[in-house]
């Protein structure tokens, strides 16, 4: 039986795209391999989002190529947004790689490996989604939901709009389909996935159907007690979908809002089509709705022409809202961007690390002080497996996305209430409350 090992790099919808490449792997009688030295096929799902990511996947990709050189016969697989990017050069600089994909294009690997001539090739069309491949989960009650491929903005630091192409959304009825079959299948949580989920549904014909009407029609599953989306774009958050988290059971007490800047000035350059104003007015309208709710954001910094002005407003809007917790960058060019052109008005590389120093100290102790609301509280956590810092604990995550350790007994996928005695900025701590564990000695 041959083997496959594949690497993902990026965001949540890489982590999608590689579930369904290994079941398709699986479909076609390949095996997953635990290591790149143990596989007949090593594959990298790449990102292309920030620098980072390329420099991470450029090193595994020196290492294939040895793996190679020792055997020839191996197979050399290089596909997501990174290949996407570099199409047109990708077998011109790697000619030890044997096919490449772009996101829109993952089923063509199968095709690829089950023809007769394993000649360089190249696939890099937007067709399909890969939602409609079979998948193989990491977690059997958890699972990633594409509701949408692509994107129609146009923020001129974003790469994503030339890799995965123009947004389409899937029908309703096939992810109500699909999500009726995971959870026959045991699934608990779904997370839906898109560019930008809460613009689903304008570009569907002849009937339209919102995000907020999806998440109704989701939460309508009775198995799935869990839904989670990622990532909104503050321009669609509108009072509908803060209402679903509301009045919906299932959709969880958690919104990752991206902020990106919290100077107007600067979220102009970007292109991102809201104010530092507007912006606060969704917060305040989240937390009027869902008081509980945990928000959570993504922030770059040092972006071209960004000054110490602009970065104390940004500094202000981490402080008035309190984020949960935040994704913060160091602004990195991307060819082909409108930001990856600018020369004037760049942040000395120096002066990028200090502000976010001084950013990561806001948002952790906002973040700790935010935490301390659940300390005495019991929590509902879905149990996810053994702690990564404590073998004799458990780890999970509350409905507001808070990682949570804890004593007792419970085996993944339960849901169990928990009583938090402690938090930090990232995480939660407690005890399985003692109901829950007499009920379980009975």
């Amino acid at each position: 039986m041959k083997r496959y090992h594949v690497t993902t790099f990026g965001c949540q919808m890489n982590e999608h795209d590689s579930e369904r490449m290994k079941g398709m792997l699986d479909s076609l009688g390949y095996a997953e391999a635990a290591a790149a030295e143990e596989a007949d096929v090593i594959l990298f799902n790449t990102c292309s989002i920030r620098e980072k990511a390329d420099s991470r996947f450029l090193a595994h990709l020196g290492h294939a190529k040895r793996l190679k050189l020792a055997d020839p016969t191996r197979v050399v697989g290089v596909g997501g947004c990174w290949a996407q990017s570099v199409k047109d050069e990708v077998f011109e600089r790697f000619p030890f790689v044997d096919v490449a994909f772009g996101p829109g294009q993952v089923h063509k690997l199968a095709e690829f490996l089950t023809s007769d001539s394993l000649t360089a090739q190249g696939f890099f069309e937007f067709e399909g989604f890969t939602g409609h491949l079979p998948g193989k989960r990491a977690r059997e009650f958890q699972a990633w939901v594409q509701i949408s491929v692509g994107c129609n903005m146009a923020c001129s630091y974003c790469i994503v709009p030339s890799t995965r192409g123009r947004e389409v959304s899937r029908p309703a009825d096939e992810l109500v389909e699909e999500v009726r079959a995971l959870a026959a299948d045991g699934v608990r949580e779904v997370t839906l996935l898109g560019q930008n989920v809460n613009s689903y549904g304008r570009d569907l014909r002849p009937t339209r159907t919102s995000f907020a009407e999806l998440l109704e029609r989701l939460d309508a599953i009775d198995a799935i007690k869990r839904i989670r989306y990622t990532s909104p774009h503050p321009k669609d958050m509108r009072e509908d979908v803060i209402l679903a988290h509301a009045q919906l059971p299932s959709v969880c007490e958690h919104i990752h809002l991206p902020l990106q800047s919290g100077s107007s000035r600067i979220l102009k350059a970007m292109r991102r089509t809201y104010t530092r104003e507007r912006y606060l007015d969704r917060v305040a309208l989240i937390r009027e709705h869902v008081p509980d709710v945990a928000i959570t954001t993504d922030i770059i910094v040092g972006f071209p022409g960004e000054t110490e002005a602009d970065f104390a407003q940004t500094l202000e809007v981490c402080e008035d809202v309190g984020y949960d917790s935040a994704f913060t960058f160091v602004f990195s060019p991307r060819r082909g961007t409108e930001a990856g052109a600018l020369a004037d008005g760049l942040v000395a590389h120096e002066e990028k690390v200090e502000r976010m120093q001084r950013l990561v100290e806001v948002v952790q102790r906002r973040a700790a002080e935010r935490a301390q609301r659940f300390v005495g509280r019991s929590l509902d956590v879905l149990v996810e497996g053994t702690s990564r810092t404590d073998a004799s604990r458990l780890r999970g995550r509350s409905r507001h996305n808070k990682a949570v350790n804890f004593s007792g007994l419970a085996a993944p996928g339960e849901i169990v209430p928990v009583q938090i005695t402690g938090a930090t900025s990232q995480t939660l701590s407690g005890e399985l409350s003692l109901l829950a564990a007499a009920s379980r000695g009975r």
